[in-house]
């Protein structure tokens, strides 16, 4: 008897689990009819080359992916614009079922959303106008800009001015140093402005009178801020000018006019070190600005400066060879979606083929 229950028992357990697993068999079959009966909601942010929007179709690395993903699972699926704000917060309250752009997996992010896997790892970098990063060529042109000229300029209108008042007050009783004709008077004013403010000292030239020493009590003064200002601005060119050798962390950054994205994750770094910057309203209006000299550098996501620059600023300006923070690049996802486990399986099998990292590059050099 105690035999005859124990194979009841053990028909009735393997009838249970049979029936729980046909269930969630036919429950998994109709979630992904229904899935595949369903217009997916996505969400895109145009960041070429990611996504790309020539005003009849979306193109990009991002959205061939997509496509090959939702056509491997038979999805259908309608475009929506966002801007990147709108995308996250349209992820965070399930507004849509994907959202494609440049987007990275962040801390902040990940308590609010999914993420998918890993599209392309990357990183923050630095743009700077191409004749920057050239070594003492760059010191060269940077001493024969425009705004250079202008303080050289300034400053010899200033010494003229100074050797002017200095002869007006010693010309009568100083003939021996300032007399002669006008031009030689004036020459050894400006002579003697210059020899005072650079503290070379020569005394060959030297104000006797009251007027002329007063004179020069307030020069020598005032040629103490001129001489600092404009070893700052020599050592600013200098700087500047080897960006790429000097320019390797946050700190170096400080004291430069920055420029980037507000809202993008290139601004949320930037902020977290406190550090001042432009805020300009895309990609291409930033370095616009840095190649008009409004700015000294542009602060973003390296892949995206470097598609920008090839197509609208080559031989401009150009991203430095160093990295500011890592940035991973992925779909977003509302939480516990459905989806994601699907488009992960799909991802992996695309970014691991042989293939991958000449996409990519052909994405990036613009040659698609």
């Amino acid at each position: 008897m105690k035999t005859f229950s124990r194979a009841f028992l053990f028909l009735c357990l393997i009838a249970l689990l049979t029936i729980t697993n046909t269930s969630e068999s036919q429950a998994q079959e109709t979630a992904e009819a229904k899935t595949a009966a369903t217009v997916l909601r996505i969400g895109v942010k145009d960041a070429p080359p990611f996504v790309m929007y020539d005003g009849t179709r979306y193109t990009g690395l991002s959205i061939d992916l997509w496509h090959e993903i939702a056509d491997e699972h038979g999805w259908q699926f309608e475009y929506h614009p966002y801007d990147l704000t709108e995308l996250l917060d349209a992820a965070s309250n399930a507004e849509i079922d994907v959202g494609i752009g440049a987007i990275t997996a962040t801390a902040q992010r990940a308590i609010k959303m999914d993420f998918t896997h890993i599209i392309l790892s990357s990183g923050l970098s630095v743009a700077v106008r191409s004749e920057w990063a050239s070594g003492w060529m760059a010191v060269l042109s940077a001493l024969a800009s425009a705004a250079f000229l202008k303080i050289i300029t300034l400053l010899v209108l200033v010494l003229l001015a100074v050797g002017f008042l200095v002869w007006l007050l010693e010309r009568k009783k100083n003939q021996e140093q300032f007399g002669g004709s006008t031009a030689q008077g004036l020459f050894s004013g400006f002579w003697w402005a210059m020899v005072t403010m650079t503290t070379v000292g020569y005394g060959d030239v030297a104000p006797r009178t009251v007027g002329g020493r007063l004179l020069g009590l307030v020069w020598m003064l005032t040629a103490l801020l001129i001489v600092s200002f404009f070893t700052a601005s020599i050592t600013s060119a200098l700087t500047v000018g080897q960006l790429s050798n000097k320019l390797s962390s946050a700190d170096d950054l400080r004291g430069m006019n920055i420029a980037s994205l507000g809202g993008s994750t290139s601004a949320l770094w930037l902020e977290s070190r406190k550090l001042n910057y432009d805020q300009a309203t895309d990609l291409s209006q930033a370095l616009q600005q840095l190649k008009d000299g409004k700015v000294d550098a542009v602060i973003y996501d390296e892949p995206l400066l470097r598609w920008t620059i090839n197509q609208q600023f080559a031989g401009k300006l150009q991203v430095l060879p160093i990295t500011l923070a890592r940035q991973d690049y992925v779909f977003i996802l509302p939480d516990n979606s459905a989806l994601r486990e699907k488009i992960n399986t799909s991802l992996l099998n695309k970014i691991n083929s042989p293939d991958w990292p000449r996409r990519v590059t052909s994405y990036f050099d613009g040659n698609q």
